[in-house]
């Protein structure tokens, strides 16, 4: 609820400060006194237009301020806090209207957009009167206040739930199909394909060791022909190891005639022709492990050169071949259960069409029992409000092509305002004391569902008379026991059903008696007996005028 609000240069206010009960509270004063500026810088606080014009003459800026004693899991907390604000307390609402146009909003003194500023207002107050174009206009709105008077909440969900699979499962066949009629149109291509890599069964990591692999007999090649070149001249037809040794042995028949000639030469030699023959028999080892096959090279080179050649025919790096094929293989596989697959989605659709079908037509019905229920209480609220020839209907119009999560319901509020016309949508069809008095009707019905917790009602007892303004605050005062209300009255039958009464007057500001301002004051007692009075009697107040004030405030249950 409402429990401080505090004005700051604000058209003529210069200073107000008011404290809010629960229950009902009203504002009244003479026309002109400022009940409107009051009620728009109200307006201003919950979000609502900001205008330069409206800070008092002479200033630079004026400011409001709203606190509201909240429930710790009311919406508008949850708002907040979505907004990285701390809740703690009351919630309090603050915007800064400057001069020169310019606005700022702040909630618990950190600063927010007017968006936000607005959104956080609206959960928290609801203001009413009879150019009001805002109050339960939006047939959204009508739906969910149906479903809450009905207390089809729990319906509605399901409703919603059901709406929210049947959307996953049309969803998941529309993207099979579409991946099957992409499937079907590459199936050739797939099938060959999943054939020829089937056929070279890329492995990872094989094009680095092919390549490796011939890089290695390439090179064991070259060396080979040199080493065969260097055994056939140490062990070969061209090897000197014949004509050392025919040499040696003529050296070695003439060592007996001169040894110390002979000998040594004979050692060298004999040292020569070893050399050569272990010469010969390492290079003939190396030309044995040097040995490849020509053949095991030519396939190497074929499995590489066929790598490489895939890998450009599909586009990929050759590494790349063996996750192509495992998803070509993959997607050749989905094709091929397609049908099944498409069956069963198919299947999964259908069957989520039937839930949702089945719960939104059960949920139609209950809504149209509740829609007579709450057209039957509405209607009952009626005749005292001076609309006895008036009737309250609730629309709806069901559509079963038109699903969505509410079902396929659109519920409207429609009026007839005399037997015999047209009805329609409620805020075409009444004129404007009508559409207050049954939007008045309506939430005192609909106290309890999705109602603010403060609601404001700007005159809606204009132009109406006695015993319906008493049917009035009657209402309004049955609603005070269920949420917040303020309404500001020209009625005494009103104001005298108030727990909290305030008076609002102009007078010459102090120390500028050229300046008017806007005054509050709030009123207990005599000083009530004595306003009611001079609603009852005008400006001359009477001694009856001011009996009949008392009487009001007695059946009120307030007299002293």
């Amino acid at each position: 609820m409402l429990a401080q609000l505090s004005i700051r240069d604000i058209v003529l206010i210069d200073r107000l400060d008011l404290k809010f009960r629960e229950g009902l509270s009203v504002l009244t004063g003479e026309t002109g006194a400022g009940k409107s500026i009051l009620l728009d810088g109200f307006a201003l606080a919950l979000g609502g237009r900001g205008d330069g014009s409206l800070v008092r003459h002479g200033e630079t800026q004026g400011q409001v301020f709203a606190a509201f004693d909240l429930p710790l899991d009311h919406a508008a907390r949850g708002l907040a806090q979505a907004q990285e604000i701390d809740t703690e307390g009351d919630l309090i609402l603050r915007r800064v209207q400057y001069a020169d146009g310019r606005t700022r909003a702040f909630i618990n003194d950190q600063p927010v957009s007017v968006q936000t500023l607005r959104l956080v207002g609206a959960a928290i107050v609801e203001i009413h009167g009879q150019h009001d174009d805002r109050a339960l206009t939006d047939p959204a709105q009508h739906r969910a206040l149906l479903d809450g008077f009905g207390g089809l909440e729990a319906q509605a969900q399901g409703v919603a739930a059901a709406s929210e699979t049947l959307k996953r499962a049309r969803q998941a066949l529309q993207a099979q199909r579409a991946r099957v009629e992409a499937a079907r149109k590459e199936a050739d291509f797939l099938r060959h394909a999943v054939e020829e890599l089937g056929k070279l069964a890329p492995q990872p990591g094989e094009e680095e060791a092919l390549a490796a692999t011939r890089q290695g007999m390439m090179q064991a090649e070259k060396v080979a022909r040199d080493l065969s070149e260097a055994h056939e001249a140490v062990a070969g037809q061209g090897s000197a190891t014949p004509a050392l040794a025919a040499v040696l042995r003529r050296l070695e028949r003439r060592s007996s005639q001169a040894p110390e000639l002979v000998d040594p030469s004979i050692a060298a030699l004999n040292g020569a022709l070893v050399a050569l023959e272990e010469a010969g028999e390492a290079l003939a080892a190396a030309m044995r492990a040097a040995e490849y096959d020509p053949r095991e090279q030519e396939r190497v080179e074929e499995r590489l050169f066929a790598l490489r050649a895939a890998g450009r025919k599909y586009d990929v790096p050759v590494e790349g071949l063996p996750a192509l094929a495992a998803s070509m293989a993959g997607d050749l596989a989905a094709l091929d259960e397609s049908e099944s697959s498409l069956g069963r989605l198919e299947a999964e659709l259908a069957e989520a069409e039937t839930v949702f079908t089945d719960r939104a037509r059960a949920l139609s019905q209950a809504r149209k029992a509740a829609a007579a229920r709450l057209d039957a209480a509405v209607n009952a609220e009626l005749p005292p409000l001076k609309l006895e020839r008036a009737r309250f209907i609730t629309r709806i119009d069901s559509d079963e092509t038109a699903r969505g999560p509410e079902g396929f319901d659109r519920v409207e509020f429609w009026v007839e305002t005399n037997p015999g016309t047209r009805p329609g949508p409620m805020m075409k069809v009444a004129s404007g004391g009508e559409l207050s008095r049954f939007m008045l009707a309506l939430k005192v019905v609909l106290a309890e569902q999705g109602s603010a917790p403060t609601l404001v009602f700007d005159e809606i007892d204009t132009g109406v008379g006695g015993a319906v303004a008493d049917a009035i605050g009657e209402r309004l005062s049955r609603l005070a026991e269920k949420v917040q209300v303020i309404s500001v009255t020209h009625a005494p039958q009103v104001a005298a059903k108030a727990g909290q009464h305030f008076l609002i007057a102009n007078s010459a500001g102090e120390g500028e008696a050229s300046r008017t301002v806007t005054r509050v004051t709030p009123l207990a007692d005599e000083t009530r007996r004595e306003e009611i009075a001079r609603m009852l009697a005008g400006a001359s107040i009477t001694e009856e005028a001011r009996a009949a004030a008392g009487r009001l405030l007695e059946a009120a249950g307030l007299g002293r």
